[in-house]
């Protein structure tokens, strides 16, 4: 069986590479070969340009799909879609968002369920899945002994990006079980960026604060930082949701499928020292 990896220079989509067994016949499509992890066989070719995706998908059996975020990313999804129709994949395993509907507070939220409904709606076996805030969105967000976040008090059930690896690679390794499901997947404990700076005070040794960041703000630092004006219109939609309460909640979906609970947020700051830790040691 043939798994194809979209968005193999990605952060989830390296989770997912790093999760998947060695036995595992694996192909990549990326725009750019120097860039490829290696050690696998590698297509070179753009979702947005279907032109370029026929060799990619020959052969495939299940597709992992993951698009950037964007105004664009329902082109992508579609292109990625009828590209493994006319190739003959059997599966798809989409990487949605959480929340994905048509009357979610987010663009991101609106366009993902436009392209999850496509998929379903395809004629191809799928599985969808869309996971909660990210641990690792924080790297970056500890300057000195703050931790400054956009998402108020709001609670989250975050989860750790290695988690969505290992469930995705679960899903690509043997689809049939989860044909037709979706999963939104989270940590074990929705938890306020207030209480994460405590919990990280308590694995470092030292003080952690939180600072809430306006949404204004918010949206000035991440231009600074280089981030598209869209991404960073739509990180402040996600903030504001998350600040009312719209993230606190947790679910059972990794641990029915994994037979194990996803890692607890003390678990990260642990592993991560050294994108976290303000003093680097």
């Amino acid at each position: 069986m043939t798994i194809l990896i979209t968005g193999a220079t990605g952060t989830v989509s390296s989770a997912v590479l790093q999760s998947l067994p060695s036995t595992a016949d694996v192909r990549l499509l990326v725009r750019d070969r120097a860039k490829a992890p290696t050690g696998y066989e590698v297509s070179v070719g753009d979702l947005d340009d279907p032109a370029t995706l026929g060799q990619a998908f020959a052969g495939v059996d299940t597709l992992w799909l993951l698009t950037a975020m964007g105004p664009q990313a329902p082109h992508a999804s579609m292109n990625a879609v009828w590209a493994a129709r006319k190739a003959g994949v059997r599966h798809v395993v989409r990487m949605s968002a959480i929340g994905a509907s048509h009357d979610a507070p987010t663009r991101n939220g609106r366009l993902h369920a436009l392209s999850d409904a496509e998929l379903q709606a395809s004629g191809l076996d799928w599985t969808i899945i869309r996971p909660a805030f990210f641990m690792q969105n924080l790297f970056g967000s500890v300057t000195g002994t703050t931790l400054y976040g956009s998402t108020g008090d709001g609670k989250m059930g975050l989860i750790d990006v290695r988690d969505i690896g290992e469930f995705a690679a679960g899903v690509l390794t043997d689809p049939a079980p989860h044909k037709g499901k979706i999963y939104t997947l989270s940590g074990p404990a929705s938890i306020s960026l207030r209480e994460a700076a405590a919990e990280a005070s308590d694995v470092y040794g030292e003080p952690i604060a939180y600072q809430p960041v306006t949404p204004q703000d918010a949206y000035q630092a991440m231009l600074a930082a280089g981030l598209p004006e869209w991404n960073a219109a739509v990180n402040v939609e996600y903030g504001i949701a998350y600040s009312g309460g719209w993230g606190d909640f947790t679910t059972g979906d990794f641990a029915q499928v994994t037979g194990h609970d996803a890692r607890s947020f003390k678990e990260f700051p642990k592993d991560h020292a050294a994108q976290l830790r303000p003093t680097g040691n």
